[in-house]
Order: C-alpha cells, then structure tokens, then sequence
C-alpha cells in the first residue's frame, strides 16, 4: 500500500457531477481528492478481502449471540420494540449493505484491524462505486481497482425484486443532506436497473392512517429503504407505528445491533484475541492504557477521544455519548506524508464488494475527511 501524489483531472468536477457527485466540494472543502491515490497488490486486495468476509461472519455471529441471551440492553434499545426487532432477525429479512473501517497499512505480516461497522446508513457509496471507477478509466485503464459495487448492488435488489413482486419499492431519506440524497438516488437507481419499480419520498412526507405507512398520495408504503438511522427512527413521533405496521424496512431493523458499537466489546468477549478485531470493554478500559472511547451511536467521529498511555491526546466535539461509550484498543491508523488513512470495506449482500479510502490530517476520521481513490497495479 503506497500513496501516490498525482495531478488532478483539469475536468474532474464536470466529470463527477455527471455521475450525480454533486457533494464533492461541501462549503468550499475537499472532499473529492484526486490529487492523490492510493495503490495496492493484488496480494494485498486478496487479504482484504478476506478478512472483510471473516469479519461479516463473526459479526452475524455475535448478533445471534445477542438475540439468544437478549442483550439489547448493552444497545440502549427501548424495550417496546424488542419483539419486533427480533421478528426480523427471524424472518432473515433483507440486508442490502454495510461498510467495514479497517485500519492497515499493506503490510502482509500484519492484520488488518476493524474499528467498526457502518451496518445500517453508511455513506460514500456513490464515490467508492461509480465515481472512483470512473477515475481509475481515466487515470490508467490498464490498472485494476478492488470494486463490484454496482454490480452486486444490482444483483441485490433483483433478489429482492424476486421476494416483493411487481409492488412499487420506496426509497427516503433527509433530501436537505446532498450527500444522503445522492447516496440514496444511486441505490434507487441500481434498483431501477435490476428492474424495481421504485418511488422516492422524503422521511418527512411518510405519513400514517392508523393502520399503514402511506405516501403523499395514499397508497400503502409495503417495502421502503430508508437511508435513516433507525435510533433516528424510534424517537420520531411515528415510531410508535413501527411495532404495527407490516411495512418492511430495508436496512431492517436488526440492523440496530450491528450498528451499535456495542456490538465491538461483545465480539471481543465471543472472539478474544482474534487477529482481526481489537481488544473492547463497555463502560470502562479495565487494564487499557492505551484506547479509543467511542459513543455508542456517534457518527462521522463526533465525540471520540484518543487516550495514548494514559494521556489525552485527540477529541472531537458533538452531541453523542449520554447512551453510553464503549472502550476500544487503540489502534493508529497509517501515516502517508501527514495523511492518516482508513479502509472501508464494502459488503453488499453478504459479500466483500470494494472499498473507499477516506483520509484525514489527524488521528481521528471524521466529517472533514476526504475520499482518496485507489488501483491495483500489481
């Protein structure tokens, strides 16, 4: 794994823009950065790999664990709707994706190690599938790039299609966030192409009539992806009616277990000294020095605070942690000439699909990261 400093496509903003990349520039910031990639070996994409797949199977391991001792407690999850969380769990219903963040540096002697599970609303989707092969095409189109995002996003919803029929499939989000509203379009798009008939609706136009979700013009929503937290959700004044609708929510809702880091200290209790996860405590770092506090439900790094031998020596600010923190090791990411790397690693129907590189100037990814694409070159 090298990073490679390059001149950036005199075009590269129309280019990206056409491909529905609008938020590549938030208030003036980086967040597109071609200026740089990163290469990697074939060698090296084949232990990612790897150890994506290893990782999503303990992961489902631990969320069976969590169903059969009911542990949700450790999730902050209201008891209320713990029946039908579990009813999901049970009917298998359908995932489409998740992100793993991986810390590496390329080194074949070392493993990679996972910091997380971005399990039910990961973004940079659209920027690690489409945009980032249309750079590598650009850029060396006799280089390889580790990326079957859109081919197995569409492989995905045709399954799904097979499951719902010809009922129209919804798509919500926030439409006043660009980066969820084009995330969302391009998922909504895949499903167009694995021929779904799909609708948009904002979460704020889902109304309900005492018995179903509906849209603005009345008719039932039966099957909905919403690129919305569901602890979001629970709090919204129609979370009551998730418990009783038969509305199927995609990411569904067990989800919430693999989205929580409370999930982190439970792997380690199930899988201690694995090679790919990191020693982890709730409540407190027992006989750490060195570790990472994370709110349970943080998100883009808000309110994560770096302890290195027992010293401070990194936050970030935020609104998260009354739920709770959870106490991982500390686990530096690279360094690259001041630039500080993560791996996320896509799985996109229960298979490793791609990754996207975000790379910030601290030790702490967070929401001034910026996306760095990647090749494989031998």
């Amino acid at each position: 794994m090298q990073r490679h400093v390059i001149e950036p496509r005199p075009d590269w903003k129309a280019k990206a823009e056409a491909l529905g990349f609008t938020y590549h520039t938030p208030n003036g910031e980086v967040y597109w950065d071609e200026s740089a990639y990163y290469s990697f070996t074939y060698e090296q994409i084949a232990i990612l790999e790897k150890t994506s797949t290893r990782l999503h199977r303990l992961c489902l391991k631990a969320v069976e664990h969590v169903f059969r001792n009911n542990l949700f407690s450790r999730f902050c999850i209201p008891e209320e709707y713990i029946p039908s969380i579990k009813e999901s769990w049970k009917r298998k219903n359908p995932s489409v994706y998740g992100r793993f963040d991986l810390s590496w540096n390329g080194d074949l002697a070392i493993h990679p190690k996972m910091l997380e599970y971005n399990a039910d609303t990961p973004t940079s989707l659209l920027e690690a599938s489409v945009v980032q092969w249309s750079w590598l095409k650009d850029f060396h189109n006799s280089y390889d790039q580790f990326n079957s995002i859109h081919e197995k996003l569409v492989a995905v919803w045709k399954k799904i299609k097979s499951e719902s029929g010809k009922q129209a499939l919804y798509f919500s989000c926030l439409d006043e966030y660009p980066e969820d509203y084009r995330n969302l379009m391009y998922l909504l798009d895949c499903a167009a192409q694995a021929g779904i008939k799909t609708r948009y609706i904002p979460v704020n136009d889902i109304g309900w009539d005492g018995t179903a979700f509906k849209d603005m013009d009345e008719q039932t929503i039966h099957t909905i992806f919403k690129l919305y937290p569901w602890e979001w959700m629970l709090k919204e004044t129609f979370g009551p009616h998730l418990i009783k609708a038969d509305t199927r929510w995609i990411e569904p809702s067990w989800k919430m277990i693999l989205s929580n880091k409370a999930i982190l200290p439970i792997l380690w209790e199930l899988f201690p000294n694995h090679p790919n996860l990191l020693e982890c405590y709730v409540d407190e770092p027992r006989t750490l020095s060195s570790y990472v506090k994370k709110p349970l439900l943080s998100r883009e790094g808000a309110n994560v605070t770096l302890i290195e031998n027992g010293q401070e020596t990194a936050s970030t600010p935020g609104a998260y942690g009354a739920e709770g923190f959870i106490y991982q090791q500390l686990q530096k990411l690279p360094e690259f000439d001041g630039n500080f790397p993560v791996i996320g690693s896509w799985m996109i129907g229960g298979k490793s699909a791609g990754m996207g590189i975000r790379e910030s100037r601290g030790a702490i990814t967070d929401n001034l990261s910026r996306f760095v694409p990647h090749a494989i070159i031998g």
